[in-house]
């Protein structure tokens, strides 16, 4: 019976079978694309259709949650947790930090992990199959073909987990560059007259646009303190949750103020000045290393070029000049 398999094998030119695999790797990609972009309308039309239904009125949660899902997302919900049974974290630790990585990035939800987990495991099946099908279309049925593609199967399994760095990364980003814009706002609010809930509610109408990722924190934690959470514990977990050291400092701040029965405003404005203090002497570390930085490519291209330009006449001028009269010599 292998004998057989194996002269079948042999027989079939899998090169042929290629363009087909790689036609049918592009269509699936394309489907989903479209699929991920025409399933639902962006925000900004669902938010003129619901102006425009209900000017006061907004979507309650079971409202939501009775939406019509494309089907896309209802296979993904369907196959996410037997995907993700593999991967499931062995103790509590893991989960946790796992939690903290989602988190951070701006996911949520109760099934991110899963979700995140299956997304692995589709990405491990994906890499193993492309890397097998090219490696059989260049290679035929041999030991690299199954070597090459186990590495591509390995490498694609750790793509979600460089994709939710990179979202995170860019998410502590604008926290880091759009924090200063909602201290101040908050510092003016305070020194106003207005409470602390009620300025971070203003924080979150006024920076919605500019820096949406800031007023999605303040709005959670608002939506929190309304429900009756102790304020210590929602700034606590607003400053854990986002991953930016500046935010955690600023909650920290607001917290021993509240505890110790000091003015808000003073604590926030400290901590406004304390932050612009140490953000110029980031741009100034920056500065400094600059300098350390563009010695690689004055070396690399900079360099070279400027010795050809200079040295290169001259080294012209004496092959011209000096192999002659050697040669006559």
């Amino acid at each position: 019976m292998t004998d057989n398999l194996i002269i079948i094998a042999q027989s079939v030119d899998f090169a042929l079978l290629l363009p087909y695999a790689v036609f049918g790797m592009f269509a699936a990609l394309a489907f989903w694309v479209l699929e991920f972009l025409t399933g639902r309308p962006s925000r900004r039309v669902e938010r003129i259709q619901e102006l425009a239904r209900t000017p006061r009125r907004k979507m309650t949660s079971d409202e939501l949650a009775q939406r019509p899902a494309s089907k896309l997302t209802e296979v993904l919900e369907k196959a996410t947790p037997a995907l993700a049974k593999p991967l499931e974290p062995k103790s509590e630790v893991e989960r946790s930090r796992l939690k903290q990585r989602l988190a951070e990035a701006g996911f949520r939800g109760d099934r991110a992990v899963q979700i995140f987990l299956g997304l692995k495991f589709a990405a491990l099946l994906g890499g193993f199959l492309l890397g097998g099908s090219v490696s059989l279309g260049l290679w035929g049925l041999s030991r690299s073909t199954t070597t090459s593609a186990v590495i591509i199967g390995g490498l694609a399994f750790y793509v979600p987990d460089l994709v939710l760095w990179f979202i995170g990364k860019k998410r502590k980003e604008a926290i880091f560059l759009g924090l200063p814009d909602a201290l101040d706002l908050l510092v003016v609010c305070v020194e106003a007259g207005l409470g602390l809930d009620q300025a971070m509610r203003k924080v979150t109408e006024e920076l919605a646009s500019s820096h949406p990722v800031i007023a999605k924190e303040f709005a959670l934690a608002n939506l929190q303190l309304q429900m009756g959470r102790p304020r210590a514990e929602v700034l606590h977990e607003m400053g854990v949750r986002t991953g930016v050291q500046d935010m955690r400092a600023l909650a920290a701040v607001i917290i021993q103020a509240e505890k110790f029965g000091s003015s808000i405003a003073q604590a926030l404005r400290a901590q406004s000045e304390s932050m612009r203090t140490r953000r110029r002497q980031m741009a100034e570390e920056r500065a400094q290393k600059t300098a350390v930085k563009l010695i690689f490519p004055l070396v690399l291209f900079i360099f070279p070029g400027i010795f050809v330009v200079l040295v290169g006449p001259a080294a012209i001028t004496m092959i011209r000049e000096l192999f002659p009269m050697m040669a006559g010599r």
